[in-house]
C-alpha cells in the first residue's frame, strides 16, 4: 500500500509542476492554513469533552456510569470484567456524545481488558469493535463544530439524521454479529 501512494504522491507532484509550478505552494499554504483553523476550531471542543470525562473517571461517576449501562454492557458484551465494564460506558458515552476521537482511549484500554491471550478476537471485542465504530451518537459535537467551522447555516440540523441511521445501523450491525456468532456457535458442535 506504501507503494502506491508514493507513486500517487509522486505522479500528483510532477503533473502540478509541469501544468503551474506556482500552485504547489500557495495550495500547500493555503491547504495546511485550512488544517491548522480547523485543529483550532476542533481544540475546544474536544478540551472540553475530554476535561468532563477525566472529571468522569476521577470523580467516581464512571463507575456509577457503568453500573447505570450494566445491563446492556453484559447484554451486548457478555463480560463480567468489571475494570472493562467502566470503560466500555465511558467509550459509549463518549460516542453518544458524537466524540469519536475522545472515545479512542477508553475503546483501547476496554479492548485489553477483554482480551482472553487467544491472539483471536472474541465475542466481545468484536462487539465492542462494531459498537464502537457505528456509534449511536444523539449529540454528533465533532460533526457540528466542523458544519460550524465551515459557516453552515445552521449546523446542527443534522442532529435527527444523525439519531435515526445511527440507531438502525447500530442495530443491524449488533443483530449481525450475534447471527455470526451463533453460526460459528452451530458449526462447532
Amino acid at each position: 500500500m506504501s507503494k502506491i501512494w508514493f507513486w500517487l504522491v509522486l505522479l500528483s507532484v510532477v503533473v502540478l509542476i509541469f501544468k503551474g509550478p506556482n500552485l504547489v505552494i500557495s495550495e500547500m499554504l493555503s491547504s495546511s492554513k485550512s488544517a491548522v483553523e480547523l485543529v483550532i476550531n476542533l481544540w475546544g471542543i474536544y478540551a472540553v469533552w475530554l476535561g468532563i470525562l477525566e472529571i468522569l473517571d476521577k470523580s467516581g461517576l464512571s463507575e456509577k456510569l457503568a453500573r447505570l449501562l450494566s445491563k446492556p454492557i453484559k447484554f451486548l458484551f457478555k463480560s463480567n470484567n468489571a475494570d472493562a465494564n467502566k470503560f466500555i460506558a465511558i467509550n459509549m458515552a463518549s460516542n453518544i456524545l458524537g466524540l469519536g476521537n475522545a472515545a479512542t482511549p477508553s475503546g483501547i484500554k476496554a479492548m485489553q481488558k477483554l482480551d482472553d491471550g487467544s491472539g483471536k478476537a472474541n465475542f466481545s471485542a468484536m462487539m465492542l469493535l462494531i459498537i464502537n465504530s457505528l456509534s449511536i451518537q444523539l449529540l454528533p459535537t465533532t460533526v457540528i463544530g466542523l458544519r460550524e467551522s465551515a459557516g453552515s447555516a445552521n449546523s446542527s440540523d443534522i442532529i435527527l439524521p444523525t439519531i435515526l441511521s445511527s440507531m438502525l445501523t447500530c442495530a443491524f450491525a449488533i443483530t449481525l454479529v450475534f447471527l455470526i456468532n451463533k453460526l460459528k456457535r452451530k458449526k462447532k458442535q
